[in-house]
């Protein structure tokens, strides 16, 4: 099942599309008025799209940089080539330690390498601890966006879930309610945890520090109980300075939730017994776990990074801005993207690690730029998705039928006399047709659109007729 069926069973529902494209609406007026109280808000963007790309060409000098800088810190760095390897890098140091319970605040990359399923198949208990996070989670399914997890439910749905899950009494639908019956549940469980798991929003290689960035501060709460933290990031989060910092947290939080700034920006450097044997850092850092283990995960970004029309989209920062302004995701829904990461910026990450099974998404898009015009790094994520499309198909990714489709219409228009011959006995035929039977023939266009009346003559043949009309009075009048 591809993403227009997907789709159809998402819009199938009118009440949950129209509330959903609603709700993703408000965020995105949010954050258009967080913009707009920064008056160099542009100049943000040029300045972090300058410090992104500048990292992105020169990232094995930065990562060995950081590897230095945080080995001498005391922590551990290790190197996945891909998911699997990331998942048994992870798996390997948890049961080394005989530990049974991890706690995991939000993480993107985790949900890109599957890392769940393959711990719990290992008897491993994750839990995950952001809220939105942890009602997909509990209800067995994929995040449906990067920063708004549950978007996709409604109260009541969540209220039911708590009540068959966590025993709270059932019709709940306050969301005050349903976050303290939460927070009571979880806060047994990172006491119960030996390890945490984080995601990282920032890479600082000169300083050999994690940067993460949360709003219920549960990263903190999950790395400074267990004993031991391990921090997934992917490839792409470098940045060389800490001074490079400061741009992208003025333009994070405003572009992904409309906030001034995130409720906690936490930074690790090294755990905590090494920190406690460096002079002043402690102090200067959030309070980590006596073992800091970091994971850095290739898997498809140097592929996407050997691409000169594409390689920009490793500047994302995942504020999730593009999903919010796209029309086709707001009405459609992130699950029917059938991708880690849903919406305009998954459309362009999602094919470069599996070009076969995502060669649909960057048709699921109007090509309309606001998604280009809201980005906080200024990738050109339309002009991506277009440069994908054709890629595509030199690859021979697109379905026979579309193949074909597709060749007949190119050779028809490298041919000017035949495609008027052809458009003049189609309108002709067109007209004499009844309506009923053109709707199905113009189908799936005409299945949420009106069909337009088909003229009785051309473009090209009133725009002739008008031409010789002005040359006539023209010869008139030097006559």
């Amino acid at each position: 099942m591809g993403h227009v069926n997907r789709a159809r069973d998402f819009v199938a529902d009118e009440d949950r599309t129209r509330w959903h494209d609603a709700a993703l609406w408000f965020v995105r007026a949010k954050r258009d008025r967080a913009a707009d109280l920064v008056p160099d808000w542009e100049s943000l963007r040029v300045e972090t799209a300058s410090i992104k790309r500048d990292a992105l060409s020169r990232l094995p000098e930065l990562w060995r940089r950081f590897e230095a800088e945080a080995t001498q810190a005391g922590a551990v760095v290790h190197w996945a080539q891909d998911a699997n390897e990331h998942n048994r890098i992870v798996a390997g140091l948890l049961r080394e330690r005989n530990i049974r319970r991890v706690v995991k605040s939000k993480s993107m990359l985790t949900e890109e390498c599957g890392l769940n399923p393959v711990l719990e198949k290992l008897g491993i208990e994750i839990v995950d601890t952001d809220l939105g996070e942890r009602i997909v989670q509990l209800r067995n399914e994929a995040p449906s966006h990067i920063v708004m997890p549950a978007i996709h439910l409604r109260r009541e749905e969540v209220g039911a879930l708590f009540a068959q899950e966590m025993g709270s009494p059932p019709g709940l639908d306050d969301p005050d309610e349903l976050t303290a019956i939460a927070r009571e549940d979880l806060r047994k469980r990172f006491l119960g945890a030996r390890a945490g798991l984080t995601g990282v929003n920032f890479v600082i290689a000169e300083t050999g520090t994690l940067v993460v960035v949360t709003n219920e501060g549960n990263a903190d709460l999950g790395t400074a109980l267990p004993d031991l933290h391990i921090a997934s990031v992917g490839l792409e989060k470098i940045l060389p300075q800490q001074s490079d910092l400061a741009p992208f947290l003025r333009l994070l939080a405003r572009s992904a939730t409309g906030q001034p700034i995130s409720a906690y920006t936490s930074h690790f450097r090294g755990p905590r017994e090494a920190l406690r044997d460096t002079p002043g850092t402690a102090t200067r850092h959030a309070r980590s776990a006596p073992e800091l283990h970091i994971v850095v995960v290739d898997n498809g970004r140097s592929r996407l990074l050997a691409e000169p029309t594409l390689r920009d989209a490793l500047a994302c920062i995942r504020c999730g801005a593009c999903l919010n302004t796209c029309p086709v995701y707001r009405r459609s829904g992130g699950h029917s993207y059938g991708a880690t990461i849903p919406g305009p910026i998954g459309s362009v990450l999602e094919p470069s690690r599996d070009p076969t099974r995502h060669a649909e998404l960057p048709h699921a898009c109007t090509l309309c730029g606001s998604c280009s015009e809201i980005c906080p790094v200024a990738i050109p994520i339309h002009r991506q998705l277009l440069a994908w499309r054709e890629q595509l198909a030199e690859g021979g990714y697109h379905s026979t039928k579309r193949r074909l489709a597709f060749g007949i219409v190119g050779r028809l228009f490298a041919r000017p006399a035949a495609y008027r011959r052809l458009t003049h006995w189609g309108r002709w035929i067109a007209r004499a047709l009844p309506s009923a039977w053109l709707i199905r023939l113009a189908a799936p266009w005409t299945r949420e659109r009106t069909l337009p009346e088909i003229p009785a003559k051309s473009f090209r043949d009133l725009y002739r007729a008008q031409q010789e009309a002005v040359e006539a009075l023209g010869a008139e009048e030097r006559r």
